[in-house]
């Protein structure tokens, strides 16, 4: 990092200019080459620091063996403190664990051979553990950091990926739909096929500009798509016919102009998924029907269709399961089973804030 160059700078000139003000500096010269030519552990203490503590510590233990007894006693010593604070700031456990031996051997031959008068030492014992538990506590906060990243990015993951299943699904079933109908009636009307090839280009089109949406938001440097999401009133889209499909109908009562928006997102959605669901898996239905009521507390979904048999025996899939987890981080329930008499009925109601539970 470019702070760890310019810290290098300034300590290599300040280390020579103490030096010059400080003639009665025991071993001056020796102090001075060893400081400087330890200044390197600094630009490679945040990814080796075990490495660094070792060659530092190591030398300074010697230096006196080699002075005859005279130790490093310039001011700029103080530039080895980064050095346990790198060390338990971005070493793993082992290396914390050898790094201490080496730093606690040097504090040994320190008071064994050091001529270190008591006010030194204490000072000495008292700022190395203060910058430990400095090195710690930044540890601490990165990883707790790094935890609420993940977690966001994991809550993320899961969005887009119920989005991406709805949007898919929706528009696949529908492309299906479409292909099934045309070649029923190609035989008996041609020009039947040619109008299910344009329903099912039109289909493709759509889902292909909905998944190009969500990977601009999963790739930098690509503006993303700042159109509002669909919501409650984009339920209606849904109603009509489709060709050779059922009839949807749908009904929207009650106040939604302030309903919170992750809300009105996951109303659409939840709608969306339980009509492809009914397209997709109910035999013979002709009728399917979407119910949005919003009351002064929640909004309430009701999706019932009028075939043999239910959604649930289709193939297996997260479509269901996506729509229960949907409802619930914000606070609601969502249900689905066989309905009262025939068919497949949807339910979901969540609260108008989206407070989840």
């Amino acid at each position: 990092m470019w702070r760890d160059w310019a810290l290098v700078a300034v300590l290599a000139v300040l280390i020579p200019v103490e030096a010059l003000l400080r003639p009665e500096l025991p071993a001056r010269i020796p102090t001075t080459a060893l400081l400087l030519a330890l200044l390197p552990t600094l630009l490679w203490r945040r990814t080796r620091p075990l490495p660094a503590v070792a060659v530092a510590f190591g030398a300074t233990t010697l230096f006196p063996l080699v002075t005859g007894g005279a130790g490093a006693e310039s001011y700029a010593t103080a530039y080895l403190l980064f050095l346990p604070y790198a060390l338990v700031r971005w070493g793993s456990g082992r290396e914390i664990t050898l790094g201490s031996t080496i730093i606690a051997i040097k504090i040994l031959v320190w008071f064994a051979v050091g001529p270190a008068e008591l006010e030194d030492a204490l000072a000495g014992l008292a700022v190395l553990p203060t910058v430990t538990a400095l090195g710690l506590a930044f540890r601490y906060r990165s990883r707790a950091r790094q935890r609420e990243l993940d977690g966001v990015r994991l809550r993320e993951r899961e969005r887009l990926a119920r989005d991406l299943h709805d949007t898919v699904a929706h528009h696949v079933s529908a492309m299906a739909i479409r292909a099934q109908a045309g070649l029923a009636t190609s035989a008996a009307d041609p020009g039947a096929a040619a109008d299910a090839l344009r329903l099912i280009e039109a289909e493709a089109a759509r889902a292909l500009a909905e998944m190009r949406a969500m990977v601009r938001v999963l790739r930098r440097g690509e503006p993303a798509d700042l159109a509002p999401s669909p919501g409650i009133r984009d339920v209606t889209d849904f109603a009509g016919r489709g060709r050779g499909g059922a009839e949807v109908a749908v009904e929207i009562t009650g106040d939604v102009a302030d309903v919170a928006p992750s809300v009105d997102a996951a109303v659409y959605r939840l709608a969306q998924e339980s009509v492809t669901n009914a397209r997709r898996h109910a035999r013979h239905a002709r009728r399917i029907e979407v119910r949005v009521d919003a009351d002064a507390d929640a909004v309430h979904l009701r999706v019932s269709d009028d075939g043999d048999g239910g959604t649930g025996q289709g193939p297996a899939g997260y479509g269901i399961a996506g729509m229960v987890e949907r409802a619930g981080l914000l606070g609601g329930i969502c249900a689905a089973g066989p309905g009262p008499g025939r068919g497949w009925t949807v339910t979901a109601t969540l609260p108008r804030s989206g407070t989840g539970a």
